[in-house]
């Protein structure tokens, strides 16, 4: 029988070695211990998307392009060397209220010249990315959507000051009481459940040079448990807010566990006291201040997607609190990038207003990318160059993209084929490339997964040519689907163009058919 008043469980963490298990790299294999357990590797699936190839410029210290595809990035070294500048720009804080055009052809690099650039500058510098279009599709005005989107370009880093304890846990060790529901008399204590059960407990903790036990309430154990918090984890515990953040395993339990997941990180034990002083960043972006202050809900805005516009009275006031914590040294601003894509897209008054965006103090660096030529700005009669309006062309500064070259198309090729996890002989690899040359870069990377999926069909694990030439038979460019188009015109609906061949499709078609063909 249990005395509920007076009978106290204890439980005490331990921990167990794993041993006799091995873990095989073959997905099909399987060892089986003692205990009948079956360990299996366990693959991750990525996707793979148009640059995620893409890790960085592709430059050295000197800001000059490497050679062999380096951070995936080939060919364009004249842009990338001047995007590399403006890099360095951005990172030394010297440049803000800035604009650079990406112009060239469909197909050159533009977008991933821009990924190149949001990798290098990494994750504290906001990158904000968005398409010309977008601006028409979303439910406010296109100058709320464009002044949101700039201020999401524009960091905070907030510096606070904080006393926690740091330390490496040694043991815990939590007491379960049964308490009774019959006080009698006593009054009840707040804080404590009538009957039930009470959770009390100690923490020890320690450092390179003191240990210290700590008694815990219900609501810190719930903390540690939520945390899973074990004997050998280096932690941290807020003593304003009584947050517990796990740093990692202590470098003296590595050898706890025959086998450790890949997500396991060891850092050291912590040396002084465990109760320090620490500067604690907080890294937000204006756009997220804004929505905090305007809503009645505050930061959960932020997860329910609906900002809705924001009142421009907010956004004075809470640049006027960025500036003066600023000036006092609580507050860093970090101007970041907004990258649009298709900047054709926009109209007059888009471009009126960025034009006028650019003047403010709170501005970032602003890049857009577009391949038309002299165009009509959206809305309007007028011709321009990129479809831009000549006083803001005066203010980018213009970055243009050259076609690649037939080695410049197979190293991307090669590329794409490390990326995509397939092999491919050399001749169909120069094959590609050739077709990549006649048609587009795009139409021969897209080639590439579904030359892979014909040679699998048929019990290859490597592309060769009669892969490539399969596909190509089955899926057609633009070219080749123009001159279908303009053999059979009469037979599409509402189709208005003349019997002339105005693409010139036939011609480059056939050069197409007769080049596959002598292909050895």
């Amino acid at each position: 029988s249990i005395n509920p008043t007076a009978s106290t469980t204890k439980i005490t963490t331990t921990t167990t070695k794993m041993s006799g298990i091995k873990l095989s790299s073959d997905p099909s294999s399987s060892t089986t211990s003692g205990g009948g357990m079956t360990v299996r590797e366990m693959t991750r699936l990525e996707r793979i998307g148009a640059h995620s190839h893409i890790r960085g410029l592709g430059l050295d210290d000197g800001l000059q392009p490497r050679k062999g595809g380096s951070q995936g990035m080939v060919g364009q070294a004249k842009a990338r060397k001047a995007v590399g500048v403006i890099y360095r720009m951005i990172n030394e804080g010297k440049i803000g209220g800035r604009a650079i055009l990406l112009a060239g052809k469909p197909g050159t690099g533009k977008t991933a010249i821009a990924m190149g650039l949001a990798h290098q500058l990494g994750e504290n510098t906001p990158f904000t990315t968005m398409s010309g279009s977008e601006v028409f599709s979303l439910e406010m005005s296109k100058t709320e959507a464009l002044t949101q989107a700039m201020r999401k370009s524009i960091g905070v880093q907030i510096l606070e000051e904080t006393e926690v304890m740091e330390g490496e846990v040694v043991e815990i060790q939590i007491d379960t009481s049964f308490a009774s529901s019959s006080g009698g008399d006593k009054q009840q204590q707040p804080g404590k459940p009538k009957g039930g059960m009470e959770k009390t407990g100690r923490l020890t903790l320690c450092t390179t040079d003191m240990e210290t036990v700590y008694d815990l309430g219900t609501k810190m154990i719930d903390a540690l448990s939520k945390e899973k918090v074990t004997a050998g984890d280096v932690i941290t515990i807020d003593k304003a807010s009584g947050k517990i953040t796990k740093l990692g395993r202590s470098f003296s339990r590595s050898r706890d566990y025959d086998a450790m997941g890949s997500q396991t990180r060891f850092v050291q034990c912590p040396e002084g006291e465990l109760q320090k002083r620490k500067e604690v960043v907080h890294n937000v972006s204006l756009h997220e201040i804004d929505v905090i202050n305007s809503r009645q809900q505050g930061f959960l805005a932020l997860f329910a997607g609906d900002t809705g516009e924001i009142k421009s009275e907010v956004r004075e006031q809470i640049d006027a609190k960025v500036v003066e914590w600023k000036e006092e040294g609580r507050a860093k601003i970090i101007p970041g990038v907004l990258f649009i894509d298709e900047v054709h897209m926009l109209d007059m008054e888009c471009f009126s207003f960025l034009n006028r965006a650019l003047e403010s103090d709170m501005a970032p660096v602003l890049v857009i990318a577009t391949n038309r030529g002299i165009t009509n700005i959206r809305g309007t009669e007028y011709k321009s160059p990129h479809g831009i309006p000549l006083d803001l062309l005066d203010r980018l500064m213009i970055v243009s993209t050259d076609p690649y070259t037939h080695d410049e198309i197979l190293k991307i090729l090669s590329v794409r084929c490390e990326e995509e996890d397939v092999e491919m002989a050399d001749d169909a690899l120069e094959l590609l490339a050739r077709i990549g040359t006649e048609t587009s870069l795009r139409y021969s990377i897209q080639m590439v997964i579904t030359a892979s999926l014909a040679a699998e069909k048929r019990k290859s694990a490597q592309v060769e040519i009669e892969d490539i030439k399969r596909v190509y038979k089955l899926f057609v460019d633009v070219k080749r689907s123009t001159q279908y188009l303009m053999e059979y015109n009469k037979e599409y609906m509402y189709n208005e163009l003349d019997d002339t061949d105005e693409y010139g499709g036939d011609e480059e078609a056939d050069k197409q058919e007769d080049s596959m063909e002598t292909t050895p």
